[in-house]
């Protein structure tokens, strides 16, 4: 225990205080820590994944069930917290709502997945 914590004060005041200046401000950290959050979920991952590799680069819900193998409605709901994330938007097309990645959402994507899961 205490490997995490030095054993004597070695402060770089320069080095830190520069960097204190470029950290995230408090409301953009909880922002970025949401969209991470919108990806911990398998279904969330499962969903953002199928649209990062489609080639039409749009999926309906009724898509994204079958190939999540989740009902539409558990589907629906995940889409709505990566909607609300900026992970992905949706476009209402007759009956149909297709969803997208946004730019925000494919960044995420392929932070998160190695290149071999992304580029299948």
């Amino acid at each position: 225990m205490g490997d995490e914590r030095c054993d004597l004060l070695c402060l770089d005041l320069p080095q830190a205080e520069a960097l204190r200046a470029m950290v995230l401000t408090c409301g953009a950290a909880e922002a970025a820590a949401e969209r991470a959050r919108a990806l911990a979920d398998p279904t969330r991952l499962t969903v953002i994944s199928a649209l990062g590799q489609s080639v039409t680069s749009e999926l309906c819900v009724c898509d994204l069930s079958w190939i999540a193998e989740r009902s539409e409605q558990l589907v629906g709901h995940h889409l709505r917290v990566l909607r609300r994330a900026g992970l992905v938007r949706s476009r209402r097309d007759g009956k149909m709502v297709l969803y997208q990645l946004t730019e925000s959402g494919r960044r995420l994507l392929n932070a998160v997945l190695e290149p071999a899961q992304v580029a299948r």
